[in-house]
């Protein structure tokens, strides 16, 4: 049994691809303050799984109970605030040791809830959808959040570059960078095209973009116009910023059309530390040994993988 389960208010299920797995974990870490290595979590904290490219359904809560038919009377007596309503029970998959749930007993437990709810079942256009899973020989009911993969059309942008993040992996950074958006501002001073900079404005997230390359700040404020967001890109190097931030993320360049030194790289990190609390940096070499001197101490940190390519990602404090 998963250690957060009784205090469980919300339990997701996650999908990823096999690189993506410490990616993974490490936004889990940043949402809940732990990770798991199954494909579901539970934590009494809420999180849109809409924001993350891994969470597929979120449940909240509402009664859980040793059997079915004990769920079915606490269900019974439910009042809900809605005109319409829909049942849907995700145990599509394998939820660690909980076998998958075959579709025709999924459908099952789903008429025998939706038939004793005191409202008009809705299976097209509900007002809520309700959601049932079954967990280490425990059934769960509450309201039900599929996650909306928003991040699928950012894969599209009308600039782009072979060596730039691709979306998902930029949505996470953010993510770790920014895991609650509320009162933080957050930069991002070698935004390139902006690929973690419309992720981040995407979700709400506060950010400030700038790059010392004026044909990629323009490619950037297009990318950022496409998808009918609003925000800000400077162009200048990251030395000239004079404000201070919560956060910085910062993915070091590294093509060839962008070479950088080990003595610019340490600049820009110095920098980094100056104008932000923490930074997120992205780099495809091992820069430990930078940080230390600098004064940062790694407070998590993860690899992902694209095919040989492999990126560290660095949360530093």
């Amino acid at each position: 049994m998963n250690s957060k389960e009784t205090d469980a208010t919300y339990i997701y299920t996650y999908i990823h691809h096999k690189n993506e797995h410490d990616l993974c974990r490490m936004e889990m870490r940043s949402f809940f303050g732990f990770d798991t290595q199954l494909n579901y979590l539970m934590s009494p904290i809420n999180v849109d799984p809409s924001r993350s490219p891994f969470i597929e359904d979120r449940l909240e809560v509402l009664y859980k109970a040793e059997t079915f038919p004990e769920l079915k009377e606490m269900v019974k007596a439910m009042k809900i605030n809605a005109s319409t309503f829909k049942v849907y029970c995700f145990n599509r998959m394998d939820l660690g040791e909980t076998k998958k749930i075959p579709h025709a007993d999924r459908r099952h437990v789903e008429r025998e809830l939706g038939l004793i709810i005191d409202g008009e079942p809705d299976l097209d256009n509900p007002d809520v959808v309700f959601g049932l899973v079954a967990l280490n020989n425990r059934w769960y009911f509450g309201v039900y959040t599929k996650s909306i993969s928003i991040w699928r059309e950012h894969v599209h942008k009308p600039n782009s570059y072979s060596t730039a993040l691709n979306t998902r992996v930029a949505r996470a950074i953010a993510n770790i960078a920014v895991p609650n958006v509320d009162g933080i501002r957050a930069i991002d001073p070698c935004c390139g095209i902006g690929t973690v900079v419309v992720e981040a404005l995407s979700m709400g997230i506060d950010i400030e973009a700038r790059d010392i390359n004026p044909l990629v700040c323009v490619g950037a404020r297009e990318n950022i116009a496409y998808f009918d967001l609003e925000g800000t890109v400077t162009q200048g190097p990251i030395s000239e910023v004079d404000e201070h931030y919560d956060v910085c993320i910062i993915d070091l360049p590294y093509n060839l059309f962008t070479h950088i030194t080990r003595e610019e790289q340490f600049d820009i990190i110095k920098q980094a530390r100056r104008i932000a609390d923490k930074c997120v940096i992205v780099t495809i070499e091992t820069i430990d040994d930078l940080l230390e001197e600098i004064g940062f101490k790694i407070a998590d940190r993860c690899i992902t993988k694209k095919h040989l390519f492999v990126r560290q990602i660095l949360l530093c404090e």
